[in-house]
């Protein structure tokens, strides 16, 4: 009698446990990034897929990260990834914008159908999203064309190197950093050159300008895109100042030779983890954001301080 209760009550516990694991909630986030070649989209999916592990194990639910990313960037191809992305039950989606006015009608028909909606570096403002996380695109501007005076004595001959004409994180950058260099009679912005965003676009856009522009003194980098390769820079170390965004591995060699005086370092890794995290508390938690803007703060990275910084990257990048 005795093993008899035993076995049912090993059998109950059994079908317990099975019916435990079949009632596990399941959830699917899909995070469309810019473009898979750029480092900085990398160490945001591993942010993603470590924030679905840690909240998974956190709240005792499974949670898959669907990385839907175009190669290059293509807003076409993140609108059809959303449009997929639904299709296919994603319970959420995080998304960073190459072109806003591309992306708010997928965004918001996936809204509609019940998908919500973050975004993570370049947002869509006008959208139905429910947060974008990044930092604040025009004061990072304005503190690259700041540090950037500061370095050049308050004198000289800027050019600006701005990737994505239609990328409205980069368009507000730029705008800050004309904001901050009306404020300084001594700063001339000679222009803004935009281009493909790829290192070796961006660096044969920086040596072409150089040579039209011998008079050209300070390069204010809304984004680090040509540091992302070796050797872009071909004047002498500090002949010409520099201040960038961002601060991979590659462009900490730049700051190391002399050629970069200051990077500004966004939160890369985070993008993934906190959109996943914002994500999670509105599918699982029924839970809104405080604020429809979360601002991630810049880090500064100097020669001082680049090889403590750099091991952040052993994280990021891990294959």
């Amino acid at each position: 009698m005795k093993h008899e209760l035993f076995a049912t009550l090993i059998i109950g516990l059994g079908l317990a446990t099975g019916l435990e694991a079949q009632t596990k909630k399941a959830y699917t986030i899909g995070v469309v990034a810019k473009s898979q070649s750029n480092p900085v989209f990398q160490a945001a999916r591993v942010g993603a897929i470590d924030a679905a592990r840690e909240l998974g194990e956190k709240y005792g639910i499974e949670i898959k990260i669907d990385w839907r990313t175009p190669n290059e960037e293509d807003a076409q191809k993140q609108a059809e990834a959303i449009e997929q992305l639904v299709l296919a039950g994603a319970n959420g989606i995080a998304v960073s914008c190459s072109d806003a006015n591309k992306l708010t009608d997928a965004i918001n028909s996936a809204v509609k159908n019940g998908v919500p909606v973050a975004t993570f570096d370049s947002d869509a403002p006008n959208s139905k999203r429910f947060v974008t996380y990044a930092i604040d695109d025009e004061k990072c501007g304005e503190q690259v064309m700041n540090e950037l005076a500061k370095l050049m004595g308050d004198k000289g001959v800027v050019a600006v190197l701005a990737g994505n004409q239609n990328a409205p994180n980069l368009q507000k950058r730029v705008q800050g950093v004309k904001n901050a260099a009306k404020k300084n009679p001594g700063i001339t912005i000679r222009d803004v050159y935009y281009h493909k965003e790829t290192p070796q676009d961006a660096a044969a856009k920086v040596e072409q300008v150089m040579q039209a522009n011998p008079d050209v003194t300070g390069w204010a980098m809304v984004g680090g895109w040509p540091l992302f390769t070796d050797n872009a820079l071909q004047w002498q170390p500090g002949t010409v100042k520099c201040v960038s965004v961002d601060a991979l591995p590659p462009e900490l060699a730049y700051l190391r030779s002399g050629h970069v005086q200051l990077l500004l370092a966004q939160q890369v890794y985070e993008w993934g983890h906190r959109s996943v995290e914002h994500l999670v508390d509105k599918v699982h938690l029924k839970k809104d954001p405080p604020s429809v803007r979360d601002v991630s703060a810049l880090i500064p990275v100097t020669r001082a301080n680049a090889d403590d910084f750099a091991k952040n990257w052993d994280k990021w990048l891990r294959k």
